[in-house]
């Protein structure tokens, strides 16, 4: 995190000092032309923004500044003397209430946390995801899933996936109509489930084989059908694999690009070594390897580098005139 501390008196400057020296990534920032304009024009410059001044003054400076919590800054608040140190923005996704606790062990002061879920022990949902790299689909669902955690103590939690351990104020139900959390990485509408937070593991790999020249509205156009007809959410999807001999095909390349997706390439020897693929004469001949996509897919959604484990191979090898495409999921770590 980068980490700007601006204070309004000498002795807040002079506790500013003593931050930032024990601070990693942090500086001193002069007030110019009002506390307003300086938050102003560093609030999209920092992570995080430390306030050494009245909490009135800066909830007046932030309140036109602020827009979501994904992206807003956290904001913490001091008195001059260091004794209390108030997470007041972005406590949990933008760090906040960590890094007011680590700016209370400098000052010898006391982290002010409210977020109810830290206060109570319970599970923060928002970071819980972030964690474990799940996308939210619907934002709007979670101060209430988050109260209720906080109100009964546990929510209910269902998922169409193998998720290993879970946070212990989950309680993991049979039905998808009776949760709170529903995760998956098909497609679901969250309109159908109005009252639960829906949640999508990024851990799907496509493996892809082209012919050469293929385009990249090739590679779209068949990504976009597979993912129809399995009802796979794209927001799974967290990178593409194919042999080595595709690391130059320009529409490969493009389509990876256009959709932000890592590319990962094997060579014809580490694909072979796949069991229980399939097998294409055309492909031998053309690559030395026996299959590209399945192969590549449960590499790329495993992690071979480590133990040798593959990912499951869940959409077997489909073709389309210039491409082909499988589909493996990793499996998911404990998430509690």
């Amino acid at each position: 995190m980068k980490i700007a501390v601006i204070a309004l008196t000498r002795g807040g400057k002079e506790l500013a000092g003593r931050i930032v020296a024990g601070l990693e990534n942090s500086e001193s920032c002069e007030i110019t032309g009002g506390v307003l304009v300086t938050i102003s024009r560093l609030w999209a410059h920092y992570d995080g923004l430390i306030c050494i001044m009245a909490a009135g003054i800066v909830v007046r400076a932030i309140a036109p500044l602020c827009r979501d919590k994904k992206v807003d800054p956290c904001v913490l608040v001091l008195d001059e003397k260091g004794q209390f140190v108030i997470s007041l923005l972005s406590g949990h996704l933008g760090g906040g209430n960590e890094l007011a606790r680590k700016v209370a062990a400098i000052t010898g002061g006391t982290a002010v946390i409210t977020t109810a879920s830290d206060v109570t022990g319970h599970t923060a949902l928002d970071l819980w995801a972030a964690e474990n790299n799940l996308r939210v689909q619907n934002p709007q669902r979670l101060a209430g899933v988050s109260a209720k955690l906080v109100n009964e103590g546990e929510v209910s939690f269902f998922s169409t996936l193998e998720c290993g351990r879970l946070p212990a104020d989950f309680k993991v139900v049979d039905e998808q109509a009776l949760a709170d959390i529903i995760l998956s990485y098909g497609a679901i509408d969250p309109v159908e489930h109005p009252g639960a937070l829906v949640l999508c593991p990024c851990n799907l790999y496509l493996g892809m084989g082209c012919n050469r020249g293929a385009k990249a509205v090739d590679f779209e156009l068949a990504v976009t059908e597979l993912c129809a007809q399995y009802r796979l959410d794209r927001r799974a999807i967290a990178g593409i694999a194919s042999i080595d001999l595709k690391a130059d095909e320009a529409g490969l390349l493009q389509f990876a690009r256009e959709n932000n997706l890592p590319l990962h390439f094997y060579i014809a020897e580490e694909l072979n070594r796949v069991e229980g693929v399939s097998h294409s004469a055309a492909v031998m001949a053309a690559t030395g390897a026996k299959g590209v996509a399945e192969p590549a897919a449960m590499l790329a959604a495993g992690d071979g580098a480590i133990s040798g484990q593959l990912g499951q191979l869940i959409v077997r090898k489909i073709k389309w005139k210039d491409v082909t495409a499988a589909v493996a999921e990793k499996k998911l770590p404990d998430m509690a």
